[in-house]
C-alpha cells in the first residue's frame, strides 16, 4: 500500500471513529436532558406542592392568631366582670 493511501486510510478511519463517537454523544445528551426535564418537572411539582402546604400552615396560624386574640379578649372581659360582680356583693353585704 502507497503511503499516501495509507494516511487516506487512517484519516478516513479517523472521520468514522470521530461521526460514530458524535452521534453517541448526541444520545447520550438526549437521554440525559429527557432526565433532567423529568427532574424539573418533578421538582416543580414539588415546590407546587410545598407552596401549597405552606399557605394552608399560614392560615393556620393566622386562625389560630384570631382565636388566641379573641380569648385572651374574652378571658378579660371575664376577668372584669368577675371584679365588678365581687364589687357589687361586698358592697350589698
Amino acid at each position: 500500500m502507497a503511503k499516501g493511501d495509507l494516511t487516506t486510510e487512517i484519516l478516513i478511519q479517523i472521520r468514522d471513529e470521530l461521526k460514530a463517537t458524535r452521534e453517541q454523544l448526541s444520545a447520550r445528551i438526549d437521554q440525559t436532558t429527557s432526565k433532567l426535564d423529568r427532574v424539573e418537572r418533578a421538582q416543580t411539582s414539588g415546590e407546587v406542592r410545598l407552596a401549597t402546604e405552606l399557605i394552608n400552615v399560614v392560615s393556620a396560624v393566622n386562625q389560630l392568631k384570631e382565636l388566641i386574640m379573641t380569648d385572651r379578649d374574652l378571658r378579660h372581659r371575664v376577668e372584669e366582670h368577675d371584679r365588678r360582680s365581687a364589687a357589687l356583693e361586698e358592697y350589698a353585704s
